[in-house]
C-alpha cells in the first residue's frame, strides 16, 4: 500500500468516526462501525482422497481454498479501517474438529496479536437444503463448544460418509429451531444468495420462500443476506487490467448489478418484496475472501473494497444486536462512510432499522452522507452523483411464497447535487411525505455513477469504477 493511500484511509476512518460522534448522545454512544461477516483462512480446507486407506474420509489440505491465516485477516481488517470481523472459514467431512481443534486456537492468537479489533468466531455454514451463510459465534466462554454443537449436528458437508438427509429444506428448518434455543443465540446472513441464478428471477439454490421460512422460525438468528456480495476482484487481473474471464462476486450464470446480488439491486425486487411484507431483512456487505488478487485470487482484502457499517458501541455484544436490528448500512469502495436517515413526524423520530408510528402529522426524511475526499483503496477518489429515497408500500403477505417483487416500490424522489447542502465532507438533504400514505418503508441507496438503476455488470469490469451504498429500511407504521 502506498503512503499516499494508507494516509487517504486512516483520514477516511477518522472522518467517519467524528460523523458518528456528533450524534452520540442521541445514539447511546454508539457510532458507525465497519466490519466483515465473511472471511476465509487458510482453515478453509480442501479435502482429497487418502490413498493409504480406502474408505476413510478424505483429508484436509490447510489453504486449499483460503491461504491466510486468521491473523493476517484480521491485521488486513485492521489495516483497511475495520473495527470487527468475523471468521468463516467453511466445512467438509469432519471439519467440526478442524475448526475447534486447529482454527480456534489461532483465533485467539489473533485477538491478542490485534487487540484493537473485535474478533468474533464462526464458520460459513453449509446450509442445509442451500448454500451458504456466514453463522456468527456470539463472543462468550463456550463460544467453541457452540460452534462445535451447530457444524457437528447441522453442517450439511460435515458426516462421513455423506447423509443426504442433512442437505433438505426440512433439516434446516430443524436446525434453527435448535439454534434460537441457544444463550446466547447466534446471528445468520444468507450468502450470495443468486449465485446460481440463472437468469433475472430465475433463482438456483436459494429461492425466496426460503427467505421467508428461515425469518419466520428465527427472525433474531436469520436477519438477512448478503446485499453485496465478495470476490469483486474477479474481473480483474493482479496488475489492475480487466479479465474477460472474470465477473464481479463470481457470478457465472446471471451476473450482480452494480456490484449487488439481483435480490438487493432489482427495484422492487426480492428484498422489497420482503420488505413490502412488513420483514425486518436486511442486508450487508462482505469480501468472501479466500485468496488476494495480487497472490492472483479474486478477493480483496477484508475492508479494502466492501464494508458493513453497524450503529453499535465497541462491543462485540452491541454489535450483533446492530446487525439484528438493522442498524446498518453497506458501500462499496469507501464511497460514503456515514449515513444518517431520521425520519420524524411531530415530536417522533427513527432512525435507520427502526419503526415510527404515524399520527396525523406529515413526514421529514432527512439523510446525511459523508461523502469522503481521501483516496480509497484503489487510489480513487469517488464522489456521489445522486442518492435516491426509495418508497415502497406494507401489505399483508399474500399466498405465494416465492412472491419476488413488490410493485408499489418506486424512487420517491432523486438527489443530486442541487438538492443537498455541503459542510466538509457532510451533503444533507431532506423530503417531505404525506401522513396519509399508510403503513410504508424507506430506505436509501445511492451511487457514483449517472446510471438510473443498477446496471448488469459485464465480464472484465473494473469494480471501482461502479460504486453504490445501500441503506436498510425504517418503517412507517400506523
Amino acid at each position: 500500500m502506498t503512503s499516499s493511500i494508507a494516509w487517504g484511509l486512516a483520514l477516511a476512518l477518522t472522518s467517519s468516526l467524528a460523523f458518528a460522534q456528533t450524534d452520540s448522545g442521541a445514539n447511546d454512544g454508539r457510532r458507525w462501525l465497519a466490519g466483515d461477516h465473511h472471511v476465509h483462512s487458510r482453515f478453509s480446507a480442501r479435502y482429497t482422497p487418502d490413498p493409504t486407506a480406502p474408505g476413510a474420509p478424505p483429508v484436509p489440505q490447510l489453504g486449499g481454498d483460503g491461504n491466510h491465516t486468521i491473523i493476517q485477516n484480521a491485521e488486513a481488517a485492521q489495516r483497511y479501517g475495520l473495527s470487527w470481523m468475523v471468521s468463516t472459514d467453511h466445512g467438509g467431512p469432519l471439519h467440526a474438529r478442524l475448526n475447534a481443534e486447529q482454527a480456534w486456537p489461532e483465533l485467539l492468537r489473533a485477538r491478542e496479536s490485534v487487540p484493537g479489533l473485535i474478533l468474533f468466531y464462526g464458520m460459513e455454514f453449509d446450509t442445509p437444503g442451500a448454500e451458504h451463510s456466514s453463522l456468527i459465534i456470539p463472543r462468550s466462554t463456550h463460544e467453541r463448544e457452540d460452534l462445535l454443537r451447530i457444524e457437528s449436528r447441522y453442517g450439511r458437508r460435515q458426516p462421513w460418509p455423506e447423509d443426504p438427509g442433512r442437505d433438505t429444506e426440512a433439516f434446516m428448518l430443524e436446525a434453527l429451531r435448535d439454534i434460537a434455543t441457544m444463550d446466547p443465540r447466534p446471528v445468520m446472513v444468507t450468502n450470495h444468495p443468486s449465485r446460481s441464478a440463472t437468469s433475472l428471477g430465475e433463482y438456483g439454490e436459494v429461492r425466496p420462500h426460503q427467505l421467508r421460512d428461515w425469518s419466520e422460525i428465527t427472525p433474531r438468528v436469520v436477519i438477512g443476506m448478503e446485499g453485496a456480495p465478495g470476490h469483486q476482484a474477479d474481473g480483474l487481473f493482479a496488475d489492475g487490467r480487466p479479465d474477460p474471464a472474470g465477473s464481479r462476486g463470481i457470478y457465472r450464470r446471471f451476473p450482480t448489478m452494480g456490484g449487488f446480488d439481483q435480490m438487493t439491486a432489482r427495484l422492487g425486487g426480492v428484498w422489497d418484496s420482503l420488505l413490502g411484507e412488513g420483514r425486518r431483512w436486511w442486508i450487508t456487505a462482505t469480501s468472501d475472501s479466500h485468496t488476494h488478487i495480487s497472490e492472483g485470487g479474486d478477493d480483496f482484502w477484508p475492508g479494502e473494497y466492501a464494508k458493513t457499517y453497524v450503529m453499535a458501541r465497541a462491543d462485540g455484544a452491541d454489535i450483533l444486536d446492530g446487525l439484528r436490528e438493522g442498524r446498518v448500512f453497506v458501500t462499496t469502495g469507501d464511497l460514503i462512510s456515514g449515513l444518517d436517515m431520521t425520519v420524524t413526524a411531530g415530536d417522533r423520530t427513527a432512525t435507520i432499522g427502526g419503526a415510527l408510528a404515524g399520527g396525523g402529522e406529515d413526514i421529514v426524511v432527512t439523510l446525511r452522507v459523508r461523502d469522503p475526499r481521501a483516496a480509497n483503496a484503489g487510489g480513487r477518489t469517488p464522489s456521489v452523483n445522486h442518492i435516491d429515497l426509495i418508497v415502497g408500500d406494507v401489505t399483508p403477505p399474500g399466498g405465494d411464497r416465492d412472491a419476488d417483487t413488490n410493485p408499489t416500490t418506486r424512487v420517491e424522489r432523486r438527489f443530486t447535487a442541487a438538492d443537498w447542502t455541503v459542510e466538509g465532507e457532510v451533503l444533507t438533504m431532506t423530503h417531505r411525505l404525506p401522513a396519509s400514505g399508510g403503513p410504508r418503508y424507506l430506505r436509501v441507496r445511492g451511487t457514483s455513477g449517472t446510471e438510473p438503476e443498477p446496471l448488469v455488470d459485464t465480464p472484465g469490469e473494473d469494480p471501482w469504477s461502479d460504486l453504490w451504498f445501500y441503506g436498510n429500511p425504517v418503517f412507517l407504521t400506523e
